[in-house]
């Protein structure tokens, strides 16, 4: 705690220097801010059309925003920037021309409350991007000075020309009818600006950000030395943002339009060639509807092969029949032959009638021998139904053959058709297949023109200003309270390096502390700087108390005052201890040291005090000294102080022939110290003799202990001196 106060002294003397300086630093921010150019701050919150969520979520309005992707806010960030879309801003104010209202100090920048309005029609290129003298003389004449120095006059309204440069001048009457008060004429500078020039410095000013990575809203900041500038840029980036999102979207979907009727009607002809190849190709080949020809074809071959089963069966049976009578043939009576196949009813009449022959047969064969003529009549009857009966059966066989073999011959011819059937239907699927895809084609691209159609008639766009940019009373820069407290600390720090330099560079002892971390040299006392005589010399008498109490002053021995220089209160503390001393009424004897070579060999004075004749005081010279060996000097103290109570020697400082002599000599040496006076290093170069010549009985003494001197009051002391000289020159010349 204590190095921490010792560390802080020198800037709380230095306190007053602290002040000064930072009310200067305050006092040149606020010049600075009075002459510094502001800043304004505008800020436009646009949100973008976000297709998933919202109105534009809707069917119909997406729709309407066909063409409009989902916005990526890098991207969209990024067009705001694009040189293009601040161009066509640029054209909606008005920024080509500044105008400045001309001061001894700074130019003030004048827009809408300009008085005077500047139209160039045509700039020349050496004139773009430099500053124009205007000093308008009246309201109807004015002189202009060119960046090359070149004087111009013209009239108000009138076209003056510049080399290639011409420039019209008028005065805003809206401006003046609205504000009488307004100052016309008035020194001004008007710079024209290249687009380039103007553009890159409004990329300079301009931050566009995104409020959140997942909000589609973006803040459009603009900085611009006047509010109006400052709040109508970022609000017309905005609209012709939105503008322009409109145009290039009217624009994709009359190009879309166009090209879609283009293909709709290259589509629309092919569409109608394939149709036409269709149509041929069924008349060619004489097809309906293959499915339902093949279908039907197969249901009359399965008829067709049914039939030929049935007649197939049908004609085994009547072989077999005709086999079964061929080989009965003779006593056909004796057989049973099966008529399955002869199911008719006249081959069953003539069965019956054949069974019933045999029935009368049998019946006569009763009465008649078999040779009798109703027999044989009857045998007759029976032999040619059954001869009858045999034809019909070899008949039917030949029939059933002859059906038998033509409906093969018809089931192999009705097979025929499925032969090209495969071609067909491959030829007629490429066909159809080739059909649909233009007609799928056609249909897509009638409901895309339908949708663009749309899209290019609803001129609506979902981005929109949420926020627009209002005028801004204050500027956002220079920030005045920053400013201030900057520059107020800065020069709190210059005051605190400009002393911690000073206290360096001095490198004086200052305070205790200093003297015991240098040196193992005790410190016997701390003289402060006394306010009167009477605490002066309680203090004195209290240290030599504590001096007795320590042994370090005792009877008939020899204190020796030693500095580097007088200044460094040797002189002060040898008075006070010599009135202390004699306030006592001891014996003392005090020895002053002269720095002068007389030519005298022995004591120059010697005097009593008047007000203490115990008190001696004497005066050796250089030459006096050179008499004495050390030896003999301590002989001579030693003796001398027998007669004493004390005796206090005044030594020459250090560096002097006979100094360190007399320190030997002495049987106290005190090493006074200034705390403002003495450098520091006397420290060390006091333990570097005390080391060398073997010094014993070394102490210091500080002087000015713990002092610290107000600037004010030394202010107010020179001033007062300065006053007091100067009214006694001005008696002095009066008299």
């Amino acid at each position: 705690m204590k190095n921490q106060i010792t560390f802080l002294k020198p800037y709380l003397r230095g306190w007053p220097i602290i002040i000064l300086s930072m009310f200067a630093a305050y006092w040149l921010a606020s010049k600075y801010i009075l002459y510094i150019t502001p800043e304004y701050e505008s800020t436009t919150k646009l949100r973008l059309a976000d297709l998933n969520e919202g109105v534009p979520n809707s069917n119909l309005f997406k729709n309407f925003d066909l063409f409009a992707n989902s916005n990526k806010i890098g991207s969209e960030i990024e067009l705001f920037k694009s040189h293009d879309l601040i161009n066509k801003t640029l054209k909606k104010v008005s920024f080509d021309v500044s105008v400045f209202r001309k001061g001894n100090i700074k130019n003030t920048e004048l827009y809408n409350d300009s008085p005077i309005l500047i139209k160039a029609t045509s700039i020349s290129e050496t004139h773009y991007n430099k500053a124009f003298l205007l000093k308008l003389l009246n309201k109807d004449t004015y002189e202009i000075t060119t960046p090359d120095g070149q004087k111009l006059s013209g009239r108000i309204n009138d076209t003056i020309h510049l080399g290639s440069t011409s420039i019209c001048i008028q005065l805003n009457q809206k401006l003046i009818l609205k504000k009488r008060d307004v100052k016309v004429s008035d020194n001004y500078d008007f710079i024209l600006h290249s687009k380039d020039k103007l553009i890159s410095d409004i990329l300079k000013n301009l931050d566009i950000t995104a409020s959140d990575k997942d909000i589609p809203v973006i803040r459009i900041n603009f900085k611009s030395p006047h509010p109006e500038k400052a709040a109508e840029f970022p609000n017309a980036l905005a609209e012709t943002y939105i503008e322009d999102y409109l145009n290039m979207k009217y624009g994709a979907a009359n190009v879309t339009v166009d090209f879609l009727n283009k293909q709709i009607g290259d589509i629309r002809q092919k569409l109608d060639q394939s149709e036409n190849a269709i149509r041929n190709y069924r008349d060619g080949k004489s097809i309906t509807n293959i499915p339902q020809e093949v279908e039907t074809d197969l249901r009359k071959i399965a008829q067709l092969k049914i039939q030929e089963t049935n007649l197939k069966m049908s004609l085994e049976a009547a072989k077999s029949l005709e086999n079964y009578l061929e080989k009965g043939k003779g006593h056909l009576l004796e057989l049973a032959p099966n008529f399955e196949a002869f199911n008719d009813l006249l081959t069953t009449e003539m069965v019956k009638k054949i069974k019933q022959l045999q029935a009368e047969k049998k019946d006569l064969l009763l009465q008649y021998t078999p040779k009798d003529e109703k027999v044989t009549v009857i045998d007759s009857k029976i032999n040619d139904l059954t001869e009858y009966i045999t034809e019909s059966v070899r008949n039917t066989r030949k029939n059933l053959e002859s059906k038998y073999e033509n409906l093969t011959n018809d089931i192999s011819e009705a097979e025929k058709v499925f032969v090209s059937v495969p071609e067909k239907e491959r030829m007629l699927t490429i066909l159809t297949r080739e059909f649909e895809i233009y007609q799928q084609s056609y249909n897509f691209l009638n409901q895309k023109k339908i949708e663009a159609e749309i899209a290019r008639s609803a001129k609506i766009a979902f981005h929109r200003i949420i926020s627009p940019a209002s005028i801004s009373k204050t500027p956002v820069s220079p920030n005045k309270i920053i400013i201030k407290l900057i520059y107020t600390l800065l020069g709190l720090m210059i005051a605190i390096g400009g002393i911690f330099t000073v206290h360096t560079l001095k490198a004086k002892v200052n305070d205790s502390a200093t003297i015991e971390s240098k040196s193992l040299i005790p410190l016997i006392a701390q003289i402060p700087k006394f306010q009167s005589d009477n605490s002066k010399e309680n203090f004195f008498l209290s240290l030599l108390t504590q001096w007795e109490i320590k042994k370090i002053l005792t009877k008939n021995n020899t204190i020796c005052f030693n500095g580097f220089k007088d200044q460094d209160g040797v002189q002060y503390a040898y008075n006070g201890v010599v009135k202390a001393l004699e306030s006592q009424n001891k014996k003392i004897l005090q020895i002053r040291i002269e720095n002068t070579h007389a030519d005298t060999t022995s004591v120059i004075a010697s005097a009593s005090n008047n007000e203490n004749e115990s008190a001696e005081k004497r005066y050796f010279t250089l030459n006096y000294l050179r008499t004495f060996s050390i030896e003999s000097l301590c002989e001579f103290l030693k003796t001398t102080s027998k007669a004493y109570d004390h005796i206090l020697i005044h030594n020459s400082s250090f560096g002097q022939p006979f100094t360190l002599a007399l320190m030997v000599a002495s049987d106290i040496n005190l090493i006074c110290m200034d705390s403002r006076l003495t450098p520091e290093k006397r420290i060390i170069e006091t333990d570097l003799l005390k080391e060398e010549y073997q010094l014993q009985n070394v102490y210091f003494l500080l002087n000015r202990a713990g002092y610290t001197p107000n600037l004010i009051n030394d202010i107010r002391q020179i001033v007062k001196l300065t006053i007091k000289s100067l009214l006694n020159y001005r008696r002095i010349l009066k008299r």
